[in-house]
């Protein structure tokens, strides 16, 4: 028998058990689930990378899948460039899903530099077909447009118009149309109402959780009211705390927040089955949700008491946090460029190694 050998090997076991037992994890490894797990390109925006180099990191971090959320990221639409692009991720082992932003002619968010919100759409659908993504991301807007004439409902509803305009486009590409709840402008039962009023056959979620925050919704809540029309995503974590006017989040790296991610991801496997978990991190930023002033719910008038009950609770469980700050002196793209890597790596391997996520 080698001793030494026998002896290196017991050694090990015992500090990786102590490691473990001093750090709260356990020792076994965590189920895996049967989830495939990628990240969103706008984690890592700072970098400047067209799609060929975002292919090539995503690899590089031994992902499943890839979600390019802007067509900025494409150097041009031909059919030969955006099929070398599909076959590179293909042999790379990577899925690939597509977005754009706003397809509302009457948002705040939209521009045209797209054409019109009808030919935007229907650029999009020809590249998800090019690179074989069964999903177009697309958005309504922001929370400003809740503040616009008509409100919500009617940013909905030319929402709903274009969409239709396109519907025989993706039925024929076999493009399903994944609508987000974006940057203020929904609560997740508004997105189903969209849905449900262009038609679920073709038009279904892209859920962010970090987005849910930001419209008073612990994101389990919204979990429950978006799974069952989600086909793509764009997940986070938040730090939330109570603050003078309402409460105060903060955007965070994955497990570095206050969501329960094993109880959210046992959930998802349930209502969301294969669809990948797509992280988009976002982080070091505050953003105060002013409730507690009485003009703030003048653009919430059907917001539902329970939804804020269980933002609130989450907020009391948190503890304020500083926003990120990049170091003195040293050059602050170069710093942004560094902490966007480290925040959607570690959220990566947080996914892998405790929540089961993605390859083994």
């Amino acid at each position: 028998m080698n001793t030494n050998a026998s002896r290196r090997t017991f050694l090990k076991a015992t500090a990786f058990a102590v490691a473990a037992t001093a750090s709260g994890v356990a020792a076994e490894p965590p189920r895996r689930r049967n989830l495939k797990l990628g990240l969103d390109n706008f984690s890592v925006r700072a970098m400047g990378w067209k799609a060929p180099a975002l292919i090539d990191y995503a690899a590089s971090l031994k992902t499943d899948s890839l979600f390019i959320s802007d067509l900025d990221a494409f150097e041009n639409f031909d059919d030969k460039y955006l099929g070398d692009l599909k076959s590179r991720a293909a042999e790379k082992g990577l899925q690939v899903h597509v977005g754009t932003w706003s397809v509302c002619p009457t948002s705040k968010s939209f521009r045209d530099k797209w054409g019109t919100a009808e030919e935007h759409l229907a650029l999009g659908i020809r590249v998800a077909k090019a690179l074989g993504s069964p999903v177009l991301r697309v958005v309504l807007g922001n929370g400003e447009d809740r503040k616009t004439p008509g409100s919500i409902e009617a940013r909905i509803a030319d929402t709903v118009k274009v969409l239709k305009s396109q519907k025989s486009k993706a039925v024929d590409a076999g493009v399903k149309i994944a609508m987000e709840n974006h940057a203020g402008d929904m609560q997740a039962w508004e997105v189903v109402s969209l849905i449900e009023q262009a038609g679920k056959d073709f038009v279904g979620a892209n859920m962010d959780s970090g987005n849910a925050v930001w419209t008073m919704e612990d994101p389990l809540a919204s979990l429950e009211v978006l799974g069952p029309y989600v086909v793509t995503t764009s997940l986070r974590d938040s730090a939330i705390w109570e603050s003078t006017n309402g409460a105060t989040v903060q955007w965070t790296a994955m497990g570095e927040g206050i969501i329960d991610w094993q109880t959210y991801f046992d959930r998802f496997e349930k209502l969301c089955p294969g669809v990948p978990v797509h992280i988009e991190t976002i982080s070091g930023f505050n953003r105060e949700i002013p409730y507690l002033k009485p003009d703030f719910w003048n653009v919430w008038p059907k917001a539902k008491a329970t939804d804020l009950a269980k933002f609130v609770a989450l907020a009391r469980k948190g503890k304020p946090r500083d926003a990120y700050k990049a170091p003195e002196g040293k050059d602050r793209k170069l710093a942004e460029q560094e902490y966007q890597k480290g925040e959607i790596e570690r959220s990566l391997r947080f996914c892998k190694e405790k929540l089961g996520l993605g390859p083994a």
